[in-house]
């Protein structure tokens, strides 16, 4: 006849197994990869509102931005490597949200804008029209955009003026400009300092960025010390229309062409 064990044995053997999934929990988030959702446009044309994304913790190094809950809270950052030009990447804002931009200067390139071009080291980033980027209008994704541009809606999408730069030595990518914005595209020149990166939306007239100062509610120079990881690939996406109470929705919701995408 098997013996019962213990009470005392039984809870003491609860807590060293949720004691183990915590501690793999952390590591997992902390260490190797985590969840992010996008909750702006921001980043439009290449992320939407409503993408979820997997990002890899490894390739910056850590600091206590990296860890789940601000724990360890250590000073510095260890196995520190700088990302490249034109990565995606996920930080700790000023005001210690997480925020996802794109690594356009890295320390000691000067970074500037004229007419809405980019300049980095004073040469022009090549940027080509492609015509308008069509983006479904759904629940989570209104045809939102800076005024004085009026929203132009067809067939259920709203139209945006799209463009492809070039980054030396880095990706392409597509970026969108509005509007002749005076703050945004006339910027600069400015000198990256050491331990720190310039960052900029791809929705060059909707995007708090390093444009602008944290006092103004932009990111301003991002440090290394708060990179949190570069953005991999899109694991979910949903326009918005999903309701808890009715699991269902979840997946009529779902985008299913944008699962798997990654980022140049």
């Amino acid at each position: 006849m098997a013996k019962t064990r213990p009470k005392a044995e039984q809870r003491g053997s609860f807590w060293k197994t949720l004691l183990g999934l915590a501690l793999f929990a952390w590591v997992l988030r902390s260490l190797i990869i985590a969840p992010f959702s996008i909750p702006s446009g921001s980043m439009l044309p290449g992320l939407h509102i409503g993408d979820y994304l997997i990002v890899a913790k490894w390739p910056y190094g850590y600091s206590r931005a990296s860890f789940l809950f601000g724990f360890p809270p250590m000073e510095g950052r260890i196995f520190s490597r700088l990302p490249e030009r034109g990565d995606v990447a996920v930080f700790q804002g000023p005001e210690g949200a997480d925020v996802i931009k794109r690594v356009i200067g890295l320390p000691g390139d000067t970074v500037a804008t004229r007419d809405g071009q980019l300049f980095l080291n004073g040469r022009a980033v090549p940027k080509q029209p492609v015509g308008d980027f069509a983006m479904p209008v759904t629940p989570n994704s209104p045809c939102r955009v800076v005024p004085p541009a009026q929203p132009r809606v067809r067939d259920g999408r709203c139209a945006y003026p799209a463009f492809r730069e070039q980054l030396p030595g880095g990706p392409s990518y597509l970026v969108l400009d509005q509007v002749d914005n005076p703050i945004a595209d006339d910027f600069g020149p400015v000198t990256v300092p050491p331990g720190a990166v310039f960052t900029m939306g791809d929705n060059r007239d909707d995007s708090a960025d390093s444009r602008y100062a944290p006092a103004l509610g932009g990111m301003g120079f991002v440090p290394q010390e708060a990179l949190v990881g570069r953005a991999a690939v899109i694991f979910w996406s949903t326009d918005g229309s999903a309701e808890w109470l009715k699991p269902w929705t979840w997946f009529t919701a779902l985008r299913p062409e944008r699962i798997g995408k990654t980022f140049p």
